[in-house]
């Protein structure tokens, strides 16, 4: 009797061991199904510091005249910027730089006949960087003002960045990779699977675009300047396993 049961637990064990070899190999031979997605995270936000450039000139066939007119005019420029609220502090004058002037001569047919010293030109360039955004970029429309007191200030237009990009940049990244997994989770829904682990993750660009500008992305990242009002985004590729 106990020899009969032993067999039969034997043979009960081969049994199931043959099983288990046979659902291993099923799920050993099954292929492993993949979903690849492309994830994107989107948000608008406003600049939040301004760089604004410009400068002013003087000629003059004396050296150290048109130094001192360029210095009277540094001092008019910089008054003007303290009445409109621009701290001193926050008016950063380069280097002047000078350059001589020269006349060019030509004979009666047309042949070039040397050239003339007629004096010198200096110039001076001022940039102001803040975070009072609205202040800076109204002066820089308003900064013809000067030609008033007979200043000729050449302004350039002004620059707009924003100090959290970091923040921002990882803000995106968790929006397009939630992007990506519902899109992902749909895709599996629809074939009737289940969606699995994720497999590899690879971030896009960084694309920082003026709002409603129309501007095309580039392949190595597009990062304007130009608008106070931007749409940052980003793009994440990813793979999940399907069940």
């Amino acid at each position: 009797m106990r020899k009969n049961l032993s067999s039969l637990i034997f043979a009960i064990a081969i049994v199931i061991a043959a099983a288990v070899l046979a659902n291993s190999v099923i799920h050993r031979n099954r292929p492993q199904g993949t979903i690849h997605v492309t994830g994107l995270g989107e948000q608008n936000f406003t600049s939040d510091l301004v760089v604004w450039e410009g400068n002013f000139s003087r000629e003059s066939q004396d050296l150290k005249a048109a130094y001192a007119s360029l210095e009277s005019d540094r001092t008019a420029v910089t008054n003007y910027l303290k009445a409109k609220g621009i701290p001193a502090e926050a008016l950063v004058f380069n280097a002047v730089s000078t350059n001589p002037v020269y006349q060019q001569n030509y004979a009666p047919n047309g042949n070039y006949a040397g050239q003339t010293f007629t004096g010198y030109q200096l110039s001076q360039t001022l940039v102001i960087e803040s975070k009072e955004v609205e202040k800076v970029e109204k002066i820089s429309r308003e900064i013809t003002e000067l030609l008033n007191q007979g200043i000729t200030f050449y302004s350039q237009p002004p620059r707009y960045y924003y100090t959290q990009l970091e923040s921002l940049k990882l803000e995106m990244i968790a929006k397009a990779t939630e992007d990506g997994r519902i899109r992902a989770e749909r895709i599996a829904e629809n074939a009737n699977s289940d969606l699995g682990d994720l497999i590899t993750a690879n971030m896009g660009i960084f694309q920082i675009t003026g709002q409603n500008s129309g501007e095309d992305y580039s392949w190595g990242g597009t990062f304007n300047t130009s608008a106070k009002n931007k749409t940052a985004s980003i793009t994440m590729k990813l793979s999940f396993e399907v069940d």
